[in-house]
């Protein structure tokens, strides 16, 4: 039984194919819940004809839609958090407003579940494609650098280690059992909806990923994150660019990650704790460096030689950024 958490705000466009592929699915959804974020537009008089238009079309099978209307606007991370919880099956699919889903996205990812009872979250890959869902030639994890060796760490249990240097979860690819939402909930303020249940599941259960395009990921110059690889000439930017509150507010992050697992009990939290310590730790540092380039070459170099860099950063990037950002 899965529910699909979807959300949406002003996605009149790309609304209606989206449920199409959700209702046409092999496998399909017990329900749908729509949690509408104050649209302006036709949003929710779309998905609604597209849902009765698609379950005619197939016929015999029984898909709930309830929307959920908010005023004022919830903003994204809110917004998945209340669609979420407002889920009532086991398995709830999370779902941005302009994607598509192949059809036996849910058959495929349901299966792992089946199989696996241990399995808290699994997330995929995606196909980029443009708006008329022509095929970029990219993938997410190609658009997001995601090495071969931390899909192996995932694959073998170390999802939370992966995670706690940079998040690999997209919320639109992935799949997760409702329990998560007793240890997740309330997503905390400053962390993005899938981020947040990505790392509470890697520390409290099991993560794995399918290394297969389950999602066509739609990139149309109006998502609200989406994704793209950087260039070489943008990776230098970066290097150069003003670091502003970025470090400090990854610090704040980390504080409200510890006071979580503070709160929560599974096998092996102690030391998932004590490394949240270790990268709150890094994250003040380097919160902390000086203006002056030239002062911040030794404590970073022995920052460095600590391992941190690599442990909660991207290793040797995030040396050259702290040794070349300005302030």
């Amino acid at each position: 039984m899965i529910s699909v958490a979807l959300c949406t705000h002003n996605g009149a466009s790309y609304i209606g194919e989206q449920i199409r592929s959700i209702c046409l699915q092999t496998l399909p959804p017990s329900e749908i819940v729509l949690s509408d974020d104050a649209s302006t537009d036709d949003t929710v008089n779309i998905a609604t004809a597209a849902w009765r238009q698609a379950l005619s079309e197939r016929g015999g099978v029984d898909i709930e839609l309830r929307v959920l209307r908010n005023s004022p606007a919830l903003r994204v991370t809110k917004n998945f958090e209340q669609a979420a919880v407002a889920c009532r099956f086991e398995l709830i699919a999370l779902s941005d407003q302009d994607d598509s889903w192949p059809p036996d996205r849910l058959e495929r990812m349901a299966a792992e579940f089946d199989r696996r009872p241990d399995l808290l979250l699994l997330h995929t890959d995606a196909r980029l494609v443009d708006k008329v869902l022509e095929d970029l030639g990219q993938s997410l994890f190609f658009a997001l650098e995601v090495t071969p060796d931390e899909l192996r760490r995932i694959h073998e249990g170390n999802a939370f280690d992966v995670f706690l240097r940079r998040n690999l979860v997209t919320g639109a690819a992935t799949l997760f059992r409702k329990r998560l939402l007793e240890s997740a909930v309330p997503f905390p303020d400053g962390w993005v909806h899938d981020e947040w249940l990505g790392i509470i599941a890697a520390a409290v259960g099991r993560v794995d990923v399918i290394e297969a395009p389950l999602l066509d990921y739609r990139q149309h110059g109006g998502n609200q994150i989406g994704a793209s690889r950087d260039s070489f000439t943008a990776k230098v930017r970066k290097a150069l660019a003003s670091r502003g509150n970025t470090h400090a507010e990854r610090a704040r992050k980390a504080e409200q990650l510890l006071d979580r697992l503070g709160a929560l009990s599974a096998p092996g939290l102690d030391a998932k704790r004590e490394k949240v310590r270790g990268k709150l730790a890094h994250q003040r540092f380097r919160a902390a460096l000086p203006a002056a380039r030239l002062a911040r070459i030794a404590p970073v170099l022995r920052e460095a030689a600590t391992g941190r860099y690599d442990l909660y950063g991207r290793g040797f990037r995030g040396v050259v950024r702290d040794l070349f950002e300005s302030v």
